[in-house]
């Protein structure tokens, strides 16, 4: 009976210091459960995100079509876009009006190929 025990003892000290060496299968499930969750969790931000982008765009757009119907509608121009507007039709130059008005010549010249464009100016 005593080498039956001994041979027992001796089995489970064996398969217990056999067990430290194993893999841990349950831990393996949990660390790509983890990996999982982590890679959804990245792909979901970046879904919000991309998201929001796209939103903004679309309204930016709404917006700026808005503002462009109400500018046309209301065909104000700023003082200064229509004294360089008034001072090119009396026959001054772009770097008369560049000095009468402070601004760039490339200013100037853009904003009277702006009226010629749209059609305000002759």
């Amino acid at each position: 009976m005593i080498p039956s025990i001994i041979t027992l003892a001796s089995v489970a000290l064996i398969l217990f210091i056999v067990s430290f060496f194993m893999n841990d299968r349950l831990r393996d499930v949990e660390d790509q459960v983890e990996q999982l969750s982590l890679q959804y969790m990245q792909e979901s931000y970046q879904m919000k995100k991309k998201l929001n982008v796209l939103e903004e765009e679309l309204l930016s757009s709404d917006l700026t079509e808005e503002i462009l119907k109400q500018s046309h509608s209301n065909m104000q121009s700023p003082p200064l876009i229509a004294n360089i507007q008034n001072l090119h039709q009396s026959g001054y130059s772009t770097a008369e009006i560049a000095k009468k008005t402070n601004l760039n010549e490339y200013d100037v010249h853009s904003i009277v190929l702006q009226f010629k464009h749209e059609g305000i100016s002759k």
